[in-house]
């Protein structure tokens, strides 16, 4: 029996490292299609192409992860996976920004009107001493 961790679409980057993480996998999920996933592996041996097409990651009965993409398959001893999605899309969403003050708006565009001509930038110099 096996338990379904990640169905990556598209290509997905692999890097590794020699320390933890071992194996780094990168790229959209069916699970969440809008959001940049991570796969990490802590212990991660063999060799991995830079890419792989659609991986679909699998834990297996006995704690292994097991790595299957097109034809191939790789085998990775068991140890934890940490899987990292980038949700700040739907973060901002639900929690717009909130405007900046007048005054800061007003301050910051007469420095920036100063600051395009010569004499302008003479009276910021005078001001900032």
């Amino acid at each position: 029996m096996s338990e379904r961790l990640a169905t990556f679409r598209g290509a997905v980057r692999c890097t590794r490292a020699g320390d933890v993480p071992g194996l780094t996998l990168t790229g959209m999920t069916a699970e969440a299609p809008e959001e940049p996933t991570m796969l990490a592996f802590s212990r991660a041996s063999g060799e991995f192409p830079a890419t792989l097409q659609d991986p679909v990651v699998e834990r297996l009965a006995d704690g292994r992860w097991r790595i299957a993409s097109a034809s191939t398959e790789w085998l990775l001893p068991a140890g934890p996976a940490h899987l990292h999605r980038d949700v700040a899309a739907r973060f901002y969403q639900a929690i717009p920004p909130r405007p900046a003050p007048w005054v800061k708006r007003a301050f910051w565009r007469v420095v920036l009107a100063l600051a395009a001509s010569r004499a302008g930038l003479a009276t910021l110099r005078r001001l900032r001493r």
